[in-house]
Order: structure tokens, then sequence, then C-alpha cells
């Protein structure tokens, strides 16, 4: 089968390519899927230039034995294993693998979910650690509640975009922070105020907020918080690009020591990807409660420009690899 292999840590031109590897063999409890699509998150990215370096060890574990990269999948079950009940050949499911920028790709039936039969393939492949991440950290660390003021900066790209419309879904009201020309879409998807920042600092006004989503990280700390209500919670999932062998862990180190000195200081948090919220997101998508922003749709041959593309930092919602 034909799939995209990194080679070493560096620029996705130099690291990655299109090769022949083998088809992968699933255990008894593994599923075998026939992948249509797959998208792709920053931190993807981020694990092929193998950067801030002192997380390569990290970054190796998330690549398939074969050394095919990606992680969120959408396809059709091509094999079970003999111990999963759940799933059957011919199956459109959704959720995560090793391997994922593939023909096929191996996993468990707890990682995969059937497909939102409102979705296409590319857009399921976008439920993945984005609408995860923004579901726990509005959910679970943000403790979003029915009538909260949320602010979301960086509405526009992939943890914006399900952000706002996952806010919206929990009845929040929802300010989102985007450039320009991402203003009519941001507002498309559920938003009901939308800031320019290239026309307006939203840390210069007044005490308003209940939560900030931050996920660009490109206020001071301080600025952010003015803009809180007493009881308002500033949580931090965004920070500058990784650099050398600790650049951009500074910023997530200072939230997290902020977070001992301040009550409106939440700390950084790592989404989990599990079967119970797989499900809720499914359920979100088929009530249409979310839909998946897509940037671009990519060939497999063009992954590498996709990935590039992505590493760029100006997407509109999700890119995705379609097979």
């Amino acid at each position: 089968m034909k799939g995209i292999v990194q080679n070493g840590f560096g620029d996705p031109s130099q690291v990655l390519r299109i090769g022949e590897v083998e088809t992968p063999v699933v255990d008894d409890d593994g599923v075998l899927v026939r992948v249509r699509a797959a998208s792709i998150h920053i931190g993807a990215v981020y694990g092929v230039r193998g950067l801030p370096r002192v997380m390569r060890p990290m970054f190796k574990r998330f690549i398939a034995d074969s050394g095919v990269i990606g992680q969120n999948i959408s396809g059709i079950v091509e094999a079970v294993g003999k111990n999963v009940t759940q799933l059957a050949v011919g199956d459109e499911v959704f959720g995560s693998a090793k391997g994922a920028f593939a023909e096929y790709a191996a996993t468990t039936s707890e990682a995969v979910a059937l497909k939102p039969a409102n979705f296409t393939f590319e857009q399921a492949s976008a439920i993945g650690v984005s609408a995860f991440t923004a579901l726990q950290g509005l959910r679970d660390h943000g403790d979003l509640q029915e009538g909260q003021h949320v602010l979301i900066a960086g509405a526009s790209g992939g943890v914006g975009t399900f952000a706002v419309q996952i806010a919206k879904a929990m009845g929040a009201e929802v300010t989102g922070v985007c450039s320009t020309r991402n203003l009519e879409m941001v507002r498309s998807i559920g938003a009901d105020h939308v800031i320019d920042y290239t026309q307006q600092d939203f840390t210069r006004g007044k005490p308003e907020y209940d939560l900030i989503f931050d996920n660009v990280g490109a206020h001071s700390l301080k600025d952010m918080r003015s803009v809180l209500t007493p009881d308002g919670l500033l949580l931090a999932n965004g920070a500058p690009a990784p650099t050398g062998w600790f650049g951009g862990l500074g910023h997530p180190l200072k939230v997290t020591f902020a977070s001992l000195f301040s009550k409106q200081q939440g700390r950084p948090f790592l989404s989990m990807e599990n079967k119970e919220d797989l499900s809720t997101l499914r359920e979100l998508a088929e009530t249409g409660k979310i839909t998946p922003v897509i940037d671009k749709v990519f060939p497999l041959d063009d992954a590498v420009a996709a990935i590039t593309s992505v590493g760029e930092g100006h997407n509109q919602g999700t890119t995705v690899i379609a097979m």
C-alpha cells in the first residue's frame, strides 16, 4: 500500500516521502480500516519537525512501525479481529489510528466509531484532535455553563472552529477573535460576536468574559485576565511555534506557574481521545450542532504539501488528505 513515511525529523519536504509499505495486519482485538480521508492537526507538523527537540521521544510514539504518520481517519472497515463484535466489515467509521496517512490503517474498536451518517468521509476525518481539544477544554477544564460569555481566540483555526460550535451547543454566548478574512466564516458557524484582531485589541475592553479559551498565546496572561469577570477563567491552549530544544515550552510553563497564584488562570491540558467523547462528538455531528470547517483537501500524493501548508499557520479550519 501507499503511505506517507517519515525518516528523521526536519522540514517536511526533506524528511517525508510517499512510499510503498506493507498493509498492516490486525490482531484479535484490532480493526483494519481502508482509509478514505485523514485530517492534519498542527501537532502532526511539530512531530514531523521534531520541535521542540526534547519532545522527540514522545513524537516517535505516534509513528506506526512502518514509519507512516498521521492520526485521525475516516474510512471503511476492511477486516476485524475475532474478538471485535461492535464493528463489521463494510462499516463506515471515523476516529484515530497510528499511520493514518496511508491507504490502510490498523486500530482498535475502542478508537473508532460509526461515521455520522450525514457527514462525508472528509468531514468525519476532521473530528479528531482539534474537536477533542475543544470539547474537553470547554467542558472539563473551562467548566463552561449555559448562559456564560466565552471568548475564543483563534476562532478560525482547527480547534477554534469546533470550540465556537461546541460552546454554542452548550448554551453559551460566544465571541470569536480572528483576522479580517475569517470574520464571516466565524459568524456563519454560530459566533454571537466577532472581533477582528487586526483592528481591535480585545484585551483593552471591559471585564465581561466568564471564560477565555486562548488558542493563540499572543497576549500576556495579565492582559487576558484583565477582561475576565472576577470569577472568570483563562484557559491557555495556544503558544508560539516551538523551536530548538525547549523553545515553545516557556508559555505553558509560565501558565502553569501563574495558575498557582491566580484563580483566574487555568492550567495547560492535553486532550485525550476516548470512546465516550467520540460518541459525544458523533451525536453533536448527527444533530447538526457541529460541522467541520474544511480548509483544503489534498490527494495523498500531495500530502507533503498539505502538511507544509498546515505548518504555515493560516488555515481556515482543518486540512484533509483524501485517499
